[in-house]
């Protein structure tokens, strides 16, 4: 029988390890249980909002920073792509869990906040950057785009699934119901998506509105996402750079503060 003093002491060293990339796995098996809809889904989702918008603007548009439109919008439509998954990923899994009442299983285990957060932020980034890298590959061999910076690109796209991984967790720990979800999704997520670059450049917008866009950081995940892929954004990618990967690290501080406190997690 173990002596009372060693009961409650951490036995797994600094690193559960163990714990941690179990939670991953099981995070990367939810999404890809169902690849039918996690994966086959947005790539056509993305396949039809490219052909809808080639066949209805882009002959009449014209080039956009030199490139034609089907292929300045196709980074764009990846980046949003991953946005979507990687938030959807991590906060379908925690409120799914606090729904269906076994939130208790992921936290009972000996895992530390950090360790969590880590679990959680890893099926997440998988998600977001598997449909990112199918996306990619399909419009390499049919649009020809190619990847100008390739470094660049794999950059944003890696920052787009932590950042949108940790917002998700937050929106899964705020939500306590699937309408609560649903609202954050359309009210935040889908306006910041469409509202950031996607589908125009923003020297277009008035500018008042192009104002506004500089302090949208889903703008610089997409121009990145351009600028790695065709060589041309709005602008400068180190500052994208910077941008991302601040609110990316402030998400993830807020998101370790949460599991730490167990806040809208324990009753």
């Amino acid at each position: 029988m173990a002596n009372i003093d060693e009961m409650g002491v951490r036995r797994f060293g600094r690193w559960n390890r163990t714990g941690m990339f179990t939670l991953a796995e099981r995070e990367c098996r939810r999404f890809m249980a169902i690849w039918s809809q996690t994966v086959m889904g947005p790539l056509i989702n993305a396949g039809l909002l490219l052909a809808v918008f080639a066949i209805a603007i882009g002959p009449a548009r014209g080039q956009i920073m030199g490139v034609d439109y089907v292929m300045f919008i196709a980074p764009g439509l990846l980046m949003m792509t991953v946005i979507q998954n990687s938030f959807a990923n991590t906060s379908s899994s925690i409120l799914a869990a606090k729904v269906q009442g076994n939130i208790v299983d992921t936290l009972m285990p000996p895992l530390s906040p950090l360790e969590l957060l880590f679990g959680y932020l890893a099926g997440g980034l998988a998600r977001g950057a598997l449909v990112g890298l199918v996306i990619g590959a399909v419009m390499i061999v049919v649009l020809g785009t190619g990847l100008a910076h390739p470094l660049w690109f794999l950059t944003f796209l890696l920052l787009g699934g932590l950042m949108m991984g940790a917002l998700g967790i937050l929106g899964g720990i705020v939500a306590n119901k699937f309408d609560q979800m649903s609202a954050i999704t359309n009210f935040i997520i889908t306006p910041l998506s469409f509202l950031s670059g996607t589908f125009y450049s923003i020297d277009d917008l008035p500018p008042a509105l192009t104002t506004a866009a500089h302090f949208d950081p889903f703008f610089y995940l997409i121009d990145g996402a351009r600028y790695g892929t065709l060589g041309v954004s709005d602008s400068s990618p180190w500052l994208g750079l910077a941008v991302c990967a601040g609110v990316t690290a402030a998400l993830c501080l807020l998101a370790l503060r949460w599991f730490q406190k167990g806040y809208r997690l324990k009753s």
